[in-house]
């Protein structure tokens, strides 16, 4: 099977079953959803859902938090992975929306990656859910399932790489919602060890599944129910 149909055959699965894929993350404004994606970095979104309700009930704006400290925030995300690194990141991001940006998070990916703590995938991440712009953040769990699919080829060996190969195929106006796709996908059925390749609704069109189950294991397809393992699926 060629890539294009690969492609084709993986949108229309997603926009058919799992139209309007959301976030796991939890925010109410796009301060609060920066910061959760900063500290989503290595460290999972329940850990951080658990650690966010505090430490917005204690910097509520950008402004509590820019007038703040390490040593203030450290306590509130002490259980989030390099806590550390991630208080001085929050704090520099604070204080640079305040000093540059009169409080408000940019529009642009460009802008975003100026702040301490975003690279080009946190950037992208809030560039698609705020903005709704068409950008594909590329985290572990998309550069793995994308691979296994056979949406992005097996040379392409960095994030980027994998990125430029998703947009080429995927229609714009899908792009964002794509993101989430594969990470919920890689999340809960193509998992990193041992992949549910038996619950698998996608397995007629997978590479991963071609090479490595059904030459060796005939199994009869499942039907496109197993998908509601992810959340909010129709």
């Amino acid at each position: 099977m060629h890539r294009k149909e690969r492609f084709k055959h993986f949108v229309e699965y997603f926009t058919q079953h799992y139209a309007e894929p959301e976030t796991e993350l939890s925010f109410t404004n796009s301060y609060e959803l920066l910061v959760a994606v900063i500290l989503s970095a290595q460290c999972t979104d329940k850990r951080v859902n658990m650690t966010t309700p505090a430490l917005f009930g204690r910097f509520p704006s950008v402004y509590e938090m820019a007038a703040s400290s390490v040593d203030e925030i450290f306590p509130y995300i002490r259980s989030i992975s390099y806590p550390n690194n991630k208080a001085k990141h929050l704090l520099g991001m604070a204080q640079m929306l305040v000093k540059d940006f009169s409080g408000e998070v940019p529009a642009t990916v460009e802008e975003l990656q100026k702040l301490p703590g975003v690279g080009r995938k946190t950037a992208h991440v809030i560039a698609s859910i705020v903005w709704n712009q068409p950008v594909m953040a590329v985290d572990t769990h998309v550069f793995r399932v994308s691979k296994r699919l056979g949406l992005a080829k097996e040379d392409a060996k960095t994030p980027l790489a994998v990125e430029q190969q998703l947009i080429q195929y995927i229609p714009t106006q899908y792009i964002s919602r794509a993101h989430h796709w594969l990470i919920l996908h890689g999340r809960y059925i193509c998992v990193a060890r041992s992949p549910k390749c038996d619950i698998c609704p996608l397995t007629h069109f997978c590479k991963y599944y071609e090479k490595n189950v059904a030459k060796s294991n005939k199994q009869t397809q499942p039907g496109s129910e197993s998908i509601k393992q992810m959340p909010g699926a129709d």
